[in-house]
């Protein structure tokens, strides 16, 4: 049996957190600080085998990054025990290793150095690691005037170059532009297909869904969800919508009820572009209320409005009285060609849309995966023929022609 490449039993990390009650005490301390125990990891226990590409997904302050820094080796466990077997290239945060007086020359050497290789194999590969990174005319200016761009695509270069057993990224590639990071994705994907164990940590469900076969979902400390990437995501936007509602605060128009499911019934999980959904919640009012209008709003993950319904405004149909409740209603299909997470939010306004109700932005979550040979946020439905033949069917296996489409990697592979 092939021993696994990383290997966490019973992991935990504990940190201090200080609690002074005057300035004064802080300044002159008598006798021992008042401290807390704060677990940011406790009891984790996780294995990935060699050649897996594995997503970590998980709210702000849940564990992710305590994770990764713990196997960069970066701090130590607390409790539990921590094995990895193979060189590791770490990518944790913006300029982490670098040495700011230092050009961006002499920091490719120090690096490489730290991470495993000889100054010959530096030698061999320094072409390659600048031209990557594309940062030939500054390559020899102090990394202290480099933007966090320039930081990043140098030390994702470099950590690419040492030819890793074991890559761990946090979510640093989200300071890159989207070129930069498109091409990052397919320098990961030749590492899978080399077989290095990838770790990858990031807020954009949409990058794990296309890099990581299998997900792990860390919240509060623990790992919540261990699996194949949809169903784990679909757990997470599951706990999103829990700990996301609220009922409007003092607002005159409340949420008592939101619920998203397949027409025809059924649990949401994974979207497939053409499936209907419908959307109800239920309003309850605390004020007297002439014909409220209701817009229908979907948000992108980064809080883009994706897209937008209302009823008709000025439209004079019935008054609600304090205390009543009207059933909201909404079919539609998640037509989002390039694919990705949405969120679900309603807006209440009165009759002629001056005065907004209710703003609820805590509506449920849900994944659309993107359709074959499409990006954007809208899907047209267009179609491309080339000499009267269409050449769109992206799902068709062309083997006679030796090509073939991976519907995870989305691009064209070569047989």
């Amino acid at each position: 049996m092939t021993p696994p490449a990383v290997e966490l039993a019973s992991v935990g990390k504990r940190y201090w957190r200080i609690q002074e009650r005057s300035l004064i005490r802080s300044l002159v301390p008598l006798g021992k600080p008042r401290r807390q125990d704060l677990w940011a990891l406790r009891d984790v226990d996780l294995r990935i085998d060699p050649g897996e590409t594995v997503g970590i997904i998980g709210r702000n302050g849940a564990g992710k990054s305590t994770l990764l820094r713990l196997l960069a080796g970066v701090s130590q466990p607390t409790t539990g025990s921590l094995t990895i077997r193979g060189r590791i290239a770490p990518l944790l945060s913006v300029g982490v290793g670098f040495h700011q007086e230092m050009t961006g020359r002499e920091n490719v050497y120090v690096n490489g150095m730290l991470l495993g290789l000889t100054k010959r194999q530096i030698e061999t590969r320094f072409h390659d690691i600048v031209e990557f990174a594309e940062l030939g005319e500054f390559i020899d200016t102090p990394v202290k005037f480099y933007s966090s761009g320039m930081f990043m695509r140098l030390g994702f270069s470099i950590a690419i170059h040492v030819d890793p057993e074991v890559l761990l990224v946090d979510e640093v590639l989200a300071v890159g532009d989207v070129g930069f990071q498109l091409r990052c994705f397919d320098h990961m994907r030749k590492l899978q297909r080399g077989g290095t164990t990838i770790l990858f940590v990031s807020h954009s469900m949409h990058a794990v869904h296309l890099l990581c076969p299998r997900t792990v979902f860390v919240n509060k400390g623990g790992i919540e969800a261990d699996g194949a990437t949809e169903p784990t995501i679909a757990r997470y936007h599951e706990l999103l919508a829990t700990e996301g509602e609220h009922d409007g605060g003092d607002a005159p128009v409340r949420v008592t009820h939101r619920e998203l499911e397949l027409a025809g019934g059924g649990r949401v999980e994974v979207v497939d572009q053409d499936r209907a959904l419908t959307y109800r919640t239920t309003l309850r009012f605390r004020q007297a209320v002439e014909s409220p209008q209701v817009f229908f709003r979907i948000l992108s993950e980064d809080g883009t409005l994706a897209y937008s319904m209302q009823t008709t405004l000025g439209d004079s149909w019935r008054a609600y009285g304090p205390g009543e409740e009207a059933a909201v209603t909404v079919g539609f299909r998640p037509a989002f060609g390039g694919g990705g997470t949405f969120r679900i939010g309603i807006v209440v306004t009165d009759d002629d849309g001056r005065h907004v109700l209710l703003h609820d932005q805590s509506g449920p979550s849900f994944y659309v995966p993107p359709r074959l040979g499409v990006s954007g946020v809208a899907d047209l439905g267009a179609a491309i023929a080339v000499d009267g033949e269409s050449r769109t069917d992206h799902r068709s296996l062309r083997l006679d022609g030796k090509v073939s489409w991976s519907a995870t990697e989305g691009e064209a592979v070569r047989s």
